[in-house]
């Protein structure tokens, strides 16, 4: 039997800590593994492209634990009711190469690339960042809001999206929420909203080379947490404000980004440091109040790995949250597979083991509630 981490299952698991408290978890989960960068087996996601958007597989391993994701990215899915990114996952054991966890991972890739860009701006923004341009308010801007008002202290949160009906679906949902002392405010453009912000997070979903921020827009002392160039032919900076003096980029796995980030725009020998070095002291995360720092963020295979890591670590610390699949057979004789299929199996002892099977079914039922 597999650990399995369903829709409902995720919902219970985020709504037992809170998700501000579970993101600000997440967000510590990923830097512990972040620290030991150097454990990790790493490579770029691998991806096939459509005319209408991409499918990607996400692997990685630290030696004694594997995890993959498979996600995708329509943007013109919402045109059909359809969710543009949707993913799913899967944690194995090395030493034996069975799965110990399916899950969900919709849900939770909105949630760990929001632990992820607080996380980057704590190492990054100024600590006294209170006032924040959330540019893209679609599916995943909630949980932008939701960390960086726990994590980062953001007071006020200025809107933009060129879909009105986005940003009215954003506040109203922050209002729900009502988290203590944040202000928002709808702007007409992009412009107006990175007016007085001392982060801009930029998270639009348009699979194409655009220019969300233009060199004009931007302060001394910004961070700017441009999280929505994923794909190769999908940006969103313009390249000068990358090319600026005062400017600091740092990205999650250089060979990654340099396919899908930011940074694709810029030439092979244009520099940048890794989130990791960050974290080790081999490379600054902030060197003044005056800088403009960029987080060139695509999301990498280590934020899933933590995630899964995460989620199956709250699911059995609650025998209430666990449930469990057959997904993989179980054996009286390993080496008759067939024997499964085979009736005459049933009566020489060489089909899936029925007392055990039979037991974790029930195992798997009472866990389940």
């Amino acid at each position: 039997m597999v650990d399995y981490i369903g829709i409902e299952s995720i919902q219970r698991i985020v709504a037992q800590r809170g998700a501000a408290a579970f993101i600000e978890g997440l967000a510590a989960e990923i830097e512990l593994d972040y620290r030991r960068w150097n454990d990790f087996d790493k490579s770029a996601r691998h991806a096939i492209h459509s005319p209408d958007g991409v499918i990607e597989l996400m692997p990685t391993s630290d030696g004694h634990q594997y995890s993959f994701k498979y996600v995708n990215g329509h943007p013109k899915n919402t045109e059909l009711g359809l969710l543009t990114v949707t993913a799913f996952g899967v944690l194995a054991d090395v030493d034996t190469g069975y799965p110990l966890l399916l899950s969900e991972l919709t849900i939770t890739t909105a949630l760990r690339t929001a632990a992820m860009s607080a996380l980057a701006a704590k190492w990054m923004a100024r600590p006294d960042s209170r006032v924040m341009a959330l540019i893209g308010n679609g599916a995943q801007s909630e949980f932008q809001a939701i960390a960086f008002h726990h994590m980062l202290g953001i007071r006020e949160l200025r809107l933009f999206d060129i879909d009105a009906a986005a940003s009215d679906k954003l506040a109203r949902n922050l209002q729900a929420m009502a988290l203590p002392g944040l202000r928002v405010s709808l702007c007409r453009s992009a412009a107006e909203a990175v007016q007085g912000a001392d982060i801009v997070t930029t998270i639009t979903a348009d699979k194409r080379n655009a220019v969300i921020l233009t060199p004009e827009m931007i302060r001394p002392g910004m961070h700017l947490n441009a999280v929505g160039g994923d794909c190769p032919g999908k940006t969103e900076l313009h390249a000068d404000i990358l090319l600026r003096q005062d400017a600091r980029v740092v990205v999650e796995f250089e060979p990654q980004s340099r396919i899908e980030g930011e940074i694709q725009q810029m030439p092979a020998d244009f520099g940048v440091a890794e989130f990791a070095d960050v974290l080790k002291g081999t490379a600054q995360g902030r060197a003044s109040a005056a800088e403009v720092t960029i987080f060139d963020s695509v999301g990498f295979a280590l934020e899933d790995y933590s995630a899964l890591r995460y989620l199956h670590k709250l699911q059995l610390q609650n025998p209430r949250n666990r449930q469990q699949i057959d997904l993989v057979p179980h054996l009286d004789n390993p080496k008759n597979l067939f024997g499964l299929l085979a009736p005459a199996a049933a009566q020489s002892g060489t089909q899936a083991r029925p007392a055990a099977a039979a037991q974790a079914r029930n195992t798997s039922t009472e866990l389940a509630g």
